[in-house]
């Protein structure tokens, strides 16, 4: 079972990017699914997440109106549009897969992680 983040990059503030996370080796279509962060010296911390039929979504106050958290069942993939982007969005992005149905913001709550993917944004 694997997650793997991808749509990293340099990009300048102001500029926008779309993080992708696939899935494989099984489906998380009944698991709440999530975005963190995590920057140099700081504490992964929560970005984004949304519930198992997507009906609910929950995003970090840093990010609300910015980012949008989305998932496609079909194509077994979680999604991160990010927006305006400012330099201190500049951090290692990792997707996760929730134990439950719900929209969690707490680490503990996610039990697969993906790799990660660098974003950094220059001012």
């Amino acid at each position: 079972v694997q997650l793997q983040a991808s749509g990293g990059g340099l990009v300048q503030a102001g500029d926008s990017l779309r993080l992708s996370c696939a899935a494989s080796g099984r489906t998380f279509n009944n698991n709440g699914m999530g975005w963190f962060r995590q920057a140099p010296g700081k504490e992964r911390e929560f970005v984004a997440a949304v519930s198992w039929n997507g009906h609910s979504t929950r995003y970090a106050e840093a990010v609300e109106g910015r980012f949008t958290i989305s998932r496609s069942y079909a194509a077994n993939k979680m999604y991160l549009q990010m927006n305006s982007l400012k330099p201190e969005d500049t951090a290692v992005y990792y997707c996760a897969a929730a134990r439950g149905a719900s929209a969690p913001t707490t680490t503990t709550s996610y039990n697969f992680w993906g790799q990660g993917t660098l974003v950094t944004v220059s001012s």
